[in-house]
C-alpha cells in the first residue's frame, strides 16, 4: 500500500528486495484508511504514478503487476496468479 508517505526511492527499495527474495508477483494500491483512528492518509497517489509504479516494477523482472488506486491483494488474485504463472512460463522458454 502506498499514500502513507513513503517516498518513491523506497518504494523502488522494497521492489529491488522483493527481486532479491525471487518475489515475481506484486501489488500496489492505495492506502486508505478505514477510520479516523488509523494511521493518517499523507497522499493519494495519482494515476500516472500508479502507472510509473507498474513500468518501473516490470522493468526490475517482475512478471505480474497490479498497480492501481483500488488494487488488493486479493482483489483478482486468482487471474492474475495465472497470468504470472503464464509469464513464468513464457520467461523459462525463452531462456532455453
Amino acid at each position: 500500500m502506498v499514500g502513507l508517505g513513503e517516498t518513491k526511492e523506497e518504494v523502488y527499495q522494497v521492489m529491488d528486495d522483493l527481486r532479491a527474495a525471487n518475489v515475481d508477483f506484486i501489488t500496489i494500491g492505495q492506502y486508505l484508511p478505514p477510520t479516523p483512528k488509523h494511521a493518517k492518509l499523507e497522499k493519494f497517489i495519482t494515476p500516472e504514478e500508479f502507472e510509473e509504479y507498474k513500468k518501473m516494477a516490470y522493468a526490475k523482472g517482475f512478471l505480474m503487476v497490479a498497480s492501481s488506486p483500488l488494487t488488493r491483494s486479493s482483489y483478482h488474485a486468482s487471474d492474475d496468479f495465472k497470468i504470472m504463472q503464464e509469464n513464468r512460463k513464457n520467461k523459462l522458454y525463452s531462456i532455453q
